[in-house]
């Protein structure tokens, strides 16, 4: 997955710039140094987008799971009542669940593939929405040919410049997990 464009904004807190690298190793991400040798702090919410969607979200008892031997909901243990204990929030999206699903139209019962990756993609972001981290973000899934869906977010901020993002190749990513 990568982003395609991500405009630079006056930060209010401090962060790490994640950036992927690729090899015939594999893909992983990894900090991003300045000229000095730092950590680069810019590009504060796209680093939280990324950890938001590229984490894996705790399965509801009632979602059916890509594995049916397996009852292993993923999640993170420190989702376990984090709103509570410290006024967090869940990390992490649900679009793992759709690893060995097909991608298909509406009219099934667990409904379209491309609206389930934006709705997932939605609910993983929303936090950012409750705690006026961002004031809207909009969502567009689109399927690409057959075996590609691609996720565009568009994160607003009031008055600053919105911060585009597009996770391309989604599903194969996802597919490949």
């Amino acid at each position: 997955m990568s982003h395609v464009k991500i405009l630079q904004l006056p930060v209010d807190i401090t962060d790490v710039h994640i950036v992927n690298n690729a090899s015939i190793a594999g893909i992983w991400d990894d900090w991003l140094l300045n000229d000095h040798g730092l950590l680069d702090e810019s590009e504060v919410l796209a680093n939280v987008v990324k950890v938001a969607l590229l984490t894996d979200r705790r399965a509801d008892i009632r979602e059916i799971l890509p594995d049916p031997d397996s009852n292993d909901r993923r999640g993170w243990w420190g989702d376990f009542e984090a709103e509570l204990l410290w006024d967090g929030w869940p990390i992490g999206c649900r679009n793992w669940l759709l690893t060995r699903a097909k991608i298909i139209g509406p009219g099934t019962d667990e409904g379209a593939t491309v609206v389930r990756a934006e709705e997932y993609t939605r609910l993983a972001l929303q936090p950012l929405i409750d705690k006026r981290i961002c004031t809207a973000i909009d969502v567009v899934a689109e399927r690409v040919g057959l075996y590609q869906i691609n996720v565009n977010v568009t994160i607003f901020r009031g008055p600053r410049e919105e911060i585009e993002l597009q996770f391309q190749n989604l599903w194969r990513e996802i597919r490949e997990a």
